[in-house]
C-alpha cells in the first residue's frame, strides 16, 4: 500500500494553514470566561489508503518522536463492515469506581461532546469525534487486582476512522484561557504532517520467535469439572437456571508481546469477529476477537443479539453441517439460548422499546459455531446508548440466570477478577451512533505475560467434560494469535 496523501502538501500551504489555525483557535479561546472554562476544537480531514493498525504500530514504536509510545489507546476493527477505528492519546477522560458508573459516564460523554467545536474541512456530516469506553464486568474491582477502573472513557487526542472506503483523521485540541495557541498550532501541524506521511506497507508477517511457558495451575481441568458438577446440583435444586463459569489461563513468554502483531493475527484468523484492544498507557492491554455484539446503534436503529449455545466446526462441509444440525436440535443448547433471548427482550421493553426477534440462525466462526438470534428495534431519542448498555449488562450469555443470583455465584466460584472479560467495550460518536461488544475470546497482556479468559454456560443437561472442552476450544483463538507474536 502507498503512503497517505498529506493534508498540507507544500510549504506555502503550511504557512497559510498555520495562520488560519492560529486565528481560529484564538477566536475560540476569546469566548472563554474564567480559568475553569475550556473547549475542544476538533479538526478533521479526509486522507487516503490508511490502515489504522499501521498507524498504531508507528505511534507505539521507538521511532516516533511526536507522540509518547506509552499512551492510552483504543483499537477497534470490524472486518465484516470494512471498518477500523483508532483513538490514541487523551484529550479528556474519566475513570470511575462508583456504583452508578454508567450514568456518570453518560454525563461525562454529554459534557464532553457539548464542549466540542468541529472544524470539518471536507464538510462530511459523518466526520464526528468518538468517545471510547470500557466497563468491567463487576462495578467493584477492589477485591482483586485489575489495571483498569470499573468505568473508563476517553476522547482521544488523535483519531483515525476507516469506514466505507472513507478515511478520516481527527485531532481533538483542548483549549483553556492559559493555552499557548502558537505552541499548540506548531505541535498540531507537525503531528498532521507526521501522521499523513506514514508509510502503510509494514510487514506484519515478519516471524517472531517467542517461547511459551504455561504458568497456570495444572489442576485447572479437575477444578473446573468439579465446579460444573457443583453448579449442576444447584440447578437441580432450583437455586438458579444457568451459570456461566469462566476460567483464566496464565502464560509467560520469552519476550514482550507485540500488541500490533497480535491484532493482525486475530484479524487474519477471525475475519467474522470484532478485533479490539484497549491500553491504559501503563503496559496493560486488553485484547481479543469477540463474536458477540452487545448493541449497534445507527440513525436511531438499535441492533443486538442473543449468542448462546455452541459446538465445534467440522473438518469437512458434511461434518460441519452435521454439527450445526445437532446444535439446532440440542434441547440443552436451545434452553440456554432461549433464556438469553427472553432476557434481552424484557430489558428492551423495560426501556419503552418494541424489540423484533429475527429467526434463529447459526453463526459460523473460525473454530466454533453458535446459536444466534438477531434482535432489533427503533430507539427513542430520550434513551442514551449507555442506558441500553447498563440495562443489558450482563446478559445471561455471559453471567447466567437469574442475573443477580448468577453474579453472586460467579464471585463464589471464580478466584480471579474478570475485569473487562465478558464486559461492554465500545464507542459512542457525537451523532449518537454507537457500538459495544462483549469482551469475550480475550486476554489481558502486560509485557511478556498474558491472562487468557474463556467461559461456558452451565444449564440442566450440561456435562463437565464437554464444558471443559468448550473452554479449551475458546482458548485456542487467543493462544494461536499470541504464539505468533
Amino acid at each position: 500500500m502507498s503512503a497517505t496523501q498529506p493534508i498540507i502538501s507544500n510549504t506555502t500551504n503550511i504557512n497559510s494553514y498555520q495562520d488560519y489555525l492560529e486565528q481560529l483557535l484564538i477566536s475560540h479561546q476569546e469566548t472563554l470566561h474564567g480559568e475553569n472554562q475550556s473547549l475542544i476544537v476538533s479538526l478533521s480531514q479526509t486522507i487516503t489508503e490508511v490502515d489504522p493498525l499501521c498507524i498504531l504500530e508507528f505511534l507505539t514504536s521507538e521511532n516516533n518522536k511526536n507522540f509518547s509510545p506509552g499512551e492510552v489507546y483504543f483499537y477497534w476493527q470490524n472486518p465484516v463492515k470494512d471498518e477500523a477505528i483508532l483513538g490514541y492519546g487523551v484529550t479528556e477522560s474519566c475513570q470511575l469506581n462508583v456504583t452508578n458508573r454508567f450514568s456518570q459516564s453518560k454525563q461525562f460523554i454529554k459534557d464532553c461532546f457539548q464542549k466540542i467545536k468541529r472544524v470539518n474541512q471536507d464538510n462530511f456530516s459523518s466526520s464526528v469525534p468518538y468517545i471510547f469506553c470500557g466497563f468491567t464486568f463487576f462495578s467493584d474491582t477492589s477485591k482483586l487486582d485489575f489495571p483498569f477502573s470499573p468505568a473508563f472513557a476517553f476522547l482521544p487526542r488523535l483519531q483515525i476512522v476507516q469506514k466505507n472506503e472513507q478515511n478520516l483523521l481527527f485531532f481533538n485540541l483542548l483549549i483553556n484561557s492559559r493555552t499557548d495557541i502558537k505552541k499548540l498550532v506548531r505541535q498540531t501541524i507537525a503531528n498532521i504532517e507526521l501522521i499523513t506521511k506514514i508509510q502503510v506497507n509494514t510487514n506484519f508477517n515478519k516471524p517472531i520467535q517467542n517461547t511459551l511457558n504455561l504458568t497456570a495451575d495444572q489442576g485447572m481441568s479437575h477444578d473446573f469439572k468439579s465446579s460444573v458438577t457443583s453448579v449442576l446440583k444447584s440447578i437441580k435444586s432450583n437455586n438458579f437456571q444457568k451459570l456461566v463459569l469462566a476460567n483464566a489461563l496464565d502464560l509467560t513468554f520469552s519476550q514482550e508481546f507485540s500488541i500490533v502483531h497480535c491484532l493482525e493475527r486475530l484479524r487474519v484468523h477471525h475475519p467474522n469477529c470484532y478485533i479490539f484492544a484497549i491500553n491504559n498507557g501503563k503496559n496493560n492491554c486488553f485484547v481479543g476477537a469477540s463474536p458477540e455484539r452487545l448493541i449497534s446503534l445507527k440513525d436511531s436503529k438499535l441492533y443486538t443479539e442473543a449468542l448462546a449455545g455452541s459446538t465445534s466446526r467440522g473438518n469437512t462441509k458434511q461434518e460441519d453441517y452435521y454439527l450445526a444440525q445437532n446444535l439446532l436440535k440440542s434441547s440443552k443448547d436451545r434452553r440456554e439460548h432461549q433464556v438469553v433471548i427472553e432476557y434481552i427482550v424484557q430489558c428492551l421493553i423495560s426501556l419503552g422499546l418494541s424489540p423484533q426477534i429475527s429467526p434463529l440462525k447459526i453463526l459460523k466462526l473460525a473454530n466454533i459455531q453458535h446459536l444466534w438470534t438477531p434482535i432489533y428495534t427503533q430507539l427513542s431519542h430520550d434513551v442514551h446508548p449507555l442506558d441500553v448498555v447498563a440495562k443489558l449488562h450482563p446478559t445471561p450469555a455471559v453471567s447466567g440466570f437469574p442475573t443477580q443470583v448468577a453474579c453472586e455465584e460467579i464471585k463464589r466460584y471464580e478466584s480471579f477478577e474478570r475485569g473487562f472479560y465478558a464486559a461492554p467495550l465500545g464507542w459512542i460518536d457525537q451523532n449518537g451512533n454507537s457500538e459495544f461488544i462483549i469482551g469475550i475470546r480475550s486476554a489481558l497482556i502486560s509485557k511478556n505475560r498474558a491472562r487468557l479468559y474463556a467461559g461456558a454456560g452451565i444449564v440442566q443437561g450440561s456435562e463437565p467434560e464437554k464444558e471443559l472442552a468448550e473452554i479449551q476450544l475458546k482458548f485456542q483463538a487467543l493462544l494461536k494469535a499470541l504464539s505468533d507474536c
